[in-house]
């Protein structure tokens, strides 16, 4: 016994993700759907282990009770990541295989930026992952792929449409746009609609006045205000700042425009907060694109493009089902940034894993980065959005996290840990544990029960751990506890789970930090300092002017998305632990109106990640005999 436990530890501490995913055969999913309660005409079966979950099942189970809603969050992360997938799916792992309690994992789908630059995948680790491990790092069901191509769908009809506009008279302009077919000329429904918006009540292509053909032919869209970016699911520095339309054929139509990576589409966040298939199609209408020579918004709607973008998103819609290493569902859907977008998985998701565990059961939720980013944008977005009340907060650590957070080193990805990392030094720890209390300190403005979780690395000393657990406890967790997944799986988060479960039991509190009924700037402030710690904020010109015609516009109620670095509960990355005095500035303010919120840009934030001197693609190679793909983490 005593030799192959020593086997299976060298197992577990030499071999990588993809060895430890691929030693394990997963059930067929139309297995896993059937043990979850799926019936067959409520999943599309792509390959052996992905199926895709029709919505259909939500009005099926829709008297059905739903289970306790767990989110999983962080303190402020190293570079390197801080393991809450890894925690997501070990303690449902624990929460299922091991105490035989019923339970989902939600999880975002990666993108494929962080997949081949420094990051890595998203599917957990060790043995706490999402298996096939390969199929959930790469492509899955296309969903991303089906953004990036409604969203650049988008933005070719924005620029085409300029250039014919630029172009053509308003007779010739209106001849093209409701041409004759068939010796029959008449509207589509999307004009028809767009005839309605702009109080024009005719049917007949024939009976518009000249003003009237001008006033539905011409967007006028102001190429100046364009916001609509194209995107590609790839880190590419490059694409930051672009110049199209240099062709001939555009006829001079010049403008400086850029890309974004596919996940921080506003599509993208559209996808992770819709409620339906009707609420996503009205949400892709809504979304406004630039002004026009007015100042008056132009959405996709006015485009003629939301039924399009409907069509290209029908699929992507519906949440994808996998399992973890031990066999326990997971539902993978949807993917937005936590520093440049809101950073949560699906609502629908969330809403049919609710449903599928029952009153008793749990679905567990990952928001990216730390507690200050994700679970903020969580609660204050996502919440509203479903209508779904959290029932406890996991809060993640690692001792190597607070050690930088007390004064450790700097930490930089593919570099080795220097010594202060590796050997215990129970002072930093305690120094950096300022930020684990001030993460606890967010999550209880929310008025819900935190439980920390601290993923134990095996160079963290039991005097280091003992300390993080007593300190967490004395700043007002419900608990701390150690967590062994990634060595252990579902057996190494037992203890969490069964703390997770008494804490769901806790009264509740939830409420939102701001009324949305409060101005744009004063939602801001509030984030800025009450989570951040900010001594006020600065509004750039530029930032000004845009509040003002989104309010002027009508958009001033909506939730705030703040994009700021991820690295720090300021806005400078190298500020650490818990920073105060600062004043946090404001460079520009952007509207998702589809989507649903303001998102401010604090500081200068890029939508687009460049790749470093040495990115994971290195590694990451197939094998042309068994077509195994190697390296890949």
């Amino acid at each position: 016994v005593h030799s192959l436990q020593i086997s299976w530890l060298l197992f577990v501490f030499f071999s990588s993700d993809i060895e430890i995913s691929r030693a394990q055969s997963p059930k067929a999913v139309d297995v896993l759907a059937k043990e979850i309660g799926l019936l067959t005409d409520e999943i599309e079966i792509y390959g052996q282990t992905k199926a895709k979950v029709r919505l259909s099942l939500l009005e099926r189970l829709k008297d059905q009770p739903d289970g306790k809603y767990v989110l999983v969050a962080g303190i402020t992360p190293t570079p390197l990541g801080e393991g809450k997938s890894t925690v997501t799916i070990g303690l449902v792992q624990a929460l299922t295989a091991h105490l035989d309690i019923n339970s989902f994992a939600c999880l975002r789908q990666p993108s494929q930026g962080p997949t081949f630059g420094v990051k890595g995948g998203a599917a957990g680790g060790g043995y706490a992952q999402v298996i096939p491990m390969e199929e959930f790092n790469l492509h899955l069901t296309g969903d991303i792929h089906a953004i990036t191509a409604a969203n650049n769908l988008l933005a070719a009809a924005i620029d085409a449409r300029i250039l014919h506009e630029n172009t053509q008279s308003d007779k010739a302009l209106y001849n093209r746009l409701v041409p004759v077919v068939n010796g029959v000329r008449g509207f589509s429904a999307i004009q028809l609609a767009r005839l309605r918006r702009l109080g024009i009540n005719k049917s007949d292509p024939g009976t518009l006045t000249e003003e009237e053909v001008s006033k539905f032919a011409r967007l006028d869209i102001d190429p100046s205000t364009i916001t609509w970016q194209r995107v590609v699911d790839t880190n590419d520095r490059f694409l930051r700042k672009i110049t199209v339309g240099q062709a001939n054929t555009e006829k001079g139509f010049i403008r400086q425009a850029q890309f974004d990576i596919a996940v921080a589409s506003e599509i993208m966040a559209i996808l992770a907060l819709t409620t339906s298939l009707q609420d996503m199609k009205e949400r892709l209408g809504k979304m406004v694109v630039a002004n026009d020579k007015k100042g008056e918004p132009v959405t996709a709607e006015d485009l003629g493009v939301t039924g399009a973008l409907a069509v290209l998103m029908k699929d992507a819609i519906k949440p994808t089902l996998m399992q973890t290493l031990e066999g326990t569902p997971v539902f993978v859907h949807a993917g937005p940034f936590a520093n440049i977008a809101h950073g949560n998985s699906s609502v629908l998701a969330d809403k049919i894993a609710l449903k599928l565990v029952g009153e008793t059961g749990f679905v567990v939720t990952e928001a990216g980065f730390g507690a200050d980013i994700g679970m903020e944008k969580f609660f204050n977005i996502k919440c509203r959005a479903s209508g779904l009340v959290p029932s406890v907060v996991v809060l993640v650590a690692t001792v190597r996290a607070l050690k930088m957070h007390g004064g450790g080193p700097n930490v930089t990805a593919g570099a080795p840990l220097k010594k202060e990392y590796t050997e215990e030094n129970l002072q930093l720890v305690a120094d950096g544990c300022c930020n684990l209390q001030k993460q606890i300190q967010i999550a209880q403005l929310f008025g819900v029960p935190v439980v920390v979780a601290l993923n134990v690395f095996k160079t963290d000393s039991v005097a280091e751990v003992d300390l993080v657990c007593k300190i967490a406890k004395q700043s007002g967790a419900f608990d701390a506890v150690p967590c062994n997944h990634w060595s252990a799986g579902g057996r190494g988060a037992v203890k969490l789970a069964q703390a997770v479960e008494k804490a769901a039991r806790q009264k509740n509190s939830f409420k939102y930090l701001y009324s949305l009924e409060l101005p744009i700037v004063e939602k801001i402030r509030i984030i800025a300092q009450k989570v951040y710690g900010a001594e006020d904020i600065e509004l750039s010109l530029a930032a000004q002017t845009q509040i003002d015609r989104y309010t002027r516009q009508g958009f001033g109620n909506l939730p705030i998305c703040m994009a700021k670095t991820h690295l720090s509960l300021s806005h400078q990355p190298e500020r650490k632990g818990v920073p105060t005095g600062f004043i946090l500035p404001i460079s520009d303010v952007r509207a998702s109106i589809g989507a649903g919120f303001i998102y401010p840009l604090v500081g200068t934030m890029s939508t687009m990640p460049g790749l470093p001197t040495r990115p994971c693609f290195y590694d990451i190679d197939l094998d042309p005999i068994t077509e195994q793909v190697k390296g890949l983490f």
